[in-house]
């Protein structure tokens, strides 16, 4: 919509106005190090670089542990290397980087790229040894409890340059390591905009999800999407809609998707806390949903209640290409990701926020959403898709991702050339 304003990035964020100009000598060769390659922000991320690169004539290869998005790596035109990349022992990441080099020696390439903190420290060292550009994304705001976890969580910013999937993740970046601005580059993750598209939705897929939920069709959803991780604050939204149910609010469910990877107690916890607070009627904790689009459009609102910075979150971008109004806490989505006041009026607004970890206000904030009148809220959906579909295009990322590759790519080259 014209209306809604365009993100502003500080001035030094931006890619220099030569470099979508800049052509490589050759069509280059990425070594991609990722963790695994299932459903975490970091597998998707290094999913659509193969993708970007890939269509545009370079070649990309992908050093994981694996995961059930490899025929997707595969299938894009990637090359996968199975090496546990995702290891944090010290002596296993130090082997890593030594097999990294000489990977990247023996097949001639030109950039080193890492998603997550392990893969970076290989990635780290194996650059130190060829003297190939580091390029990471930094896609989530991590923990740091103590100077251990700061050293650890450093990695992210000791490349050539870091890619942030939001404001709010390179900000972040600048106020705890002081990192220049013309270091990193805001480069967000792409919508599928084919697939989350709210016109292509048949009843039938919608009712085929309200079915395996359990649920009748007049039934209000409060759904939530994302691995069922402590830092994604499903806890709150237990509260939250046991103040729901306590202020009178009749006719709701919360479903909750996502994956439980069992590596920590968080699941248990939290079904813990369900049974104590009484909620086990109100709440669905639901397996990852193979038609996710369907799920969106079966949701009366879509919520993320993370209480650490979650950079880009997939689920909320999606939400608003499903024309689905969303909730979020305000370390959950930027400005950037969505569009809610004080940043913007009211009649600009794609969702709502409030303070991260607050229930009350959660559920206030919930309240308030299904006190609107239908057109109102249809309203909010419609301001979203529109939102999104501008801001996360394929095309405009892949744009953003290959002058980036291509400035550092030709900086390297010119330095080799002059002997540095």
């Amino acid at each position: 919509m014209s209306s809604i304003p365009a993100r502003h990035s500080p001035p030094e964020q931006r890619l220099p106005a030569s470099s979508a100009r800049i052509v490589s000598l050759k069509p280059l060769t990425a070594l991609i190090a990722v963790p695994t390659l299932d459903a975490g922000a970091a597998d998707h991320g290094a999913l659509e670089l193969v993708r970007v690169l890939t269509a545009a004539g370079h070649k990309a290869i992908v050093v994981s542990s694996g995961g059930r998005l490899v025929k997707d790596v595969l299938g894009a035109g990637g090359e996968l290397i199975r090496i546990n990349v995702a290891s944090k022992n010290p002596f296993v990441m130090l082997r890593n980087g030594f097999a990294l080099a000489r990977i990247a020696r023996e097949r001639g390439c030109d950039i080193l790229h890492a998603h997550g903190r392990a893969p970076a420290w290989c990635t780290f060292l194996a650059a130190r040894r060829t003297g190939l550009p580091l390029l990471t994304t930094w896609h989530k705001g991590f923990r740091e409890q103590n100077l251990f976890k700061r050293l650890y969580n450093s990695v992210m910013i000791r490349g050539d340059r870091m890619i942030a999937p939001s404001e709010q993740i390179a900000q972040l970046a600048v106020d705890r390591y002081s990192t220049p601005w013309d270091r990193i580059r805001v480069i967000p993750g792409c919508l599928d905009a084919a697939r989350f598209d709210i016109g292509k939705m048949t009843r039938e897929r919608i009712e085929a999800v309200r079915a395996a939920w359990g649920i009748g069709p007049d039934t209000r959803v409060i759904l939530v999407v994302g691995r069922l991780i402590r830092r994604k604050g499903h806890h709150v939204m237990v509260r939250a809609a046991q103040r729901l149910r306590e202020r009178g609010l009749k006719n709701f469910l919360c479903v909750f998707v996502g994956e439980d990877r069992g590596q920590t107690q968080y699941a248990g916890e939290l079904w813990d806390l369900v049974l104590s607070s009484d909620t086990a009627g109100i709440i669905r904790l639901g397996r990852p949903c193979e038609d996710l689009p369907a799920a969106y459009a079966a949701a009366s609102v879509v919520v993320s209640a993370a209480v650490q910075p979650e950079g880009l979150q997939r689920a909320i971008v999606e939400a608003q290409a499903m024309a689905r109004p969303v909730v979020v806490s305000d370390v959950a989505a930027g400005p950037d990701v969505v569009l809610s006041p004080p940043a913007v009026p009211e009649h600009l607004m794609t969702g709502l926020r409030f303070p991260a970890g607050d229930e009350a206000a959660l559920a206030d904030t919930l309240l308030r959403v299904f006190s609107m009148p239908e057109p109102a809220r249809d309203a909010i959906g419609a301001r979203g898709r529109d939102w999104v579909l501008g801001q996360f295009s394929e095309a405009a990322v892949a744009q953003q991702t290959l002058a980036l590759y291509a400035e550092v790519a030709s900086q390297n080259r010119a330095a080799r050339l002059s002997g540095r």
